[in-house]
């Protein structure tokens, strides 16, 4: 049975969490049996055991919305989607190398990100300094950051009118709700510009070879298989994965 990149990462990070939520409470008091005690504490932070891990997993069900709606996930997917299908190599590189590569760059490019909300919000919410509020807040901060330098003014003024909201004074003011679905349509328009400048080389060399065939009256070839090892070629002499990576994530880090 084979499992999608995606399936083994969320249940990775199911693991990573229930260590985080299960570990210090073992340590300070281990319960002898699980149980389902709702009553009311002192402290409207410390919450059972049991129903930190229902929160938990229903977060981790919404991971991989998060995985791919909050981070560079989208774009890099799109662009070497569109890359595949303009060197026409049909599976090749196979779907589950285009979302292997497109999740280590997302971890790459977003590590910075997520190395901030660990400082500012996860670990002060572990040592208890801080409220779940506050830590969720804490942690949106980067992240907001990152989808703020890459969202259009256009986009997000297109989300404000939309949904009625009174014009903001500044991006901090804007809600989330607003802030992602105008972050995804930027990054969607600039994913599909990059590809469209990618089908340009490649469609200009399937028209050559088109033309030559039809002159020659090989009509009955298809041109895609002669095309095909010139385009990877002149992908290869280019240093066509250099060039496409480094400018991806330059795009986000530069």
């Amino acid at each position: 049975m084979r499992f999608s990149p995606a399936v083994i990462i969320v249940a990775c990070l199911t693991l990573i969490c229930l260590m985080f939520v299960v570990a210090p409470a073992r340590a300070a008091a281990p319960p002898a049996f699980i149980s389902l005690d709702l009553e009311k504490g002192s402290d409207p932070d410390q919450v059972s055991v049991v129903m930190q891990i229902f929160v938990l997993l229903t977060v981790l069900s919404l991971a991989p919305a998060i995985l791919i709606m909050l981070t560079s996930f989208t774009r890099i997917t799109i662009v070497l989607s569109l890359l595949r299908q303009a060197l026409g190599s049909q599976q090749l590189p196979p779907n589950q190398i285009i979302i292997g590569l497109s999740l280590f760059l997302t971890f790459f490019i977003m590590a910075p990100v997520w190395q901030k909300a660990n400082q500012q919000a996860l670990q002060p919410y572990l040592e208890r300094r801080i409220s779940s509020a506050e830590a969720f807040k804490a942690a949106m901060e980067p992240v907001r950051k990152f989808m703020i330098r890459q969202t259009r003014e256009k986009d997000l003024a297109l989300m404000i009118e939309v949904a009625k909201f009174p014009r903001p004074e500044n991006m901090d003011a804007v809600p989330n709700h607003i802030l992602i679905p105008a972050f995804v349509i930027s990054e969607l328009k600039t994913a599909f510009q990059i590809g469209f400048l990618l089908y340009l080389p490649f469609l200009i060399i399937d028209m050559v070879v088109a033309s030559v065939l039809l002159s020659m009256g090989m009509m009955m070839l298809p041109p895609v298989m002669v095309s095909l090892p010139f385009k990877l070629m002149i992908f290869v002499l280019a240093d066509g994965w250099y060039l496409i990576v480094g400018s991806l994530v330059k795009g986000f880090t530069g």
